[in-house]
């Protein structure tokens, strides 16, 4: 949410300022992010759902393990971080403004898969639990969403917004292992949770 949000105070900066649009056309360019959200929900549901369900199925007696909910995290963590790149390099007034404005749409996808599958790891891991983790989780989640968008403005003047953006997917690329890490240490770590 952090990046996410930062990234909303560039927009203007690259779109506004440096391609010239006016306060109408401007708004028009964060249409990549939802078409993108749309894109990510019914590929969710044509693949993503199916392959779930095909776990339920084989681990029929059983719960099926929180890490599963996390397989479609391997592919957005990674496009997350392009996504940045993307934009940061592409946010160059002499290039045309469709280039960065389509980066919004793999950062869509990503941020609903992330999204998506880190919220029903989050219930899958601690059911009973579940309310309380899911209100921990949107506190920070919220924090970090309220407090980079305070320094946004004054990073994208100082940085520009190749730099500034290149920083965020290089934040970015420093959560990529997060799912990773979860799938493989994530039965070991909630062992040694007592709500978990």
């Amino acid at each position: 949410y952090g990046c996410l949000y930062l990234l909303f105070e560039a927009y203007p900066v690259v779109f506004t300022e440096g391609h010239h649009l006016n306060l109408g056309q401007s708004g028009l360019v964060f249409l990549p992010l939802p078409i993108g959200g749309i894109i990510s929900v019914i590929l969710y549901i044509l693949f993503v759902n199916p392959r779930y369900a095909k776990k339920v199925e084989q681990y029929a007696t059983a719960p099926v393990p929180p890490e599963a909910r996390l397989d479609v995290t391997l592919f957005a963590a990674p496009l997350f971080a392009i996504s940045f790149f993307w934009f940061a390099w592409t946010s160059y007034p002499s290039i045309p403004l469709w280039a960065p404005l389509m980066a919004g749409i793999p950062l869509g996808i990503s941020i609903s898969w992330i999204f998506l599958s880190l919220l029903n790891y989050i219930i899958d891991a601690y059911l009973i639990a579940a309310a309380s983790a899911l209100s921990a989780n949107t506190i920070v989640r919220s924090c970090f969403g309220a407090g980079f968008p305070l320094f946004a403005t004054q990073m994208y003047e100082k940085l520009g917004p190749q730099w500034a953006s290149t920083l965020l997917g290089c934040i970015a690329v420093i959560m990529i292992p997060i799912p990773f890490v979860l799938i493989k240490y994530g039965t070991k770590l909630r062992a040694k949770s007592k709500f978990a």
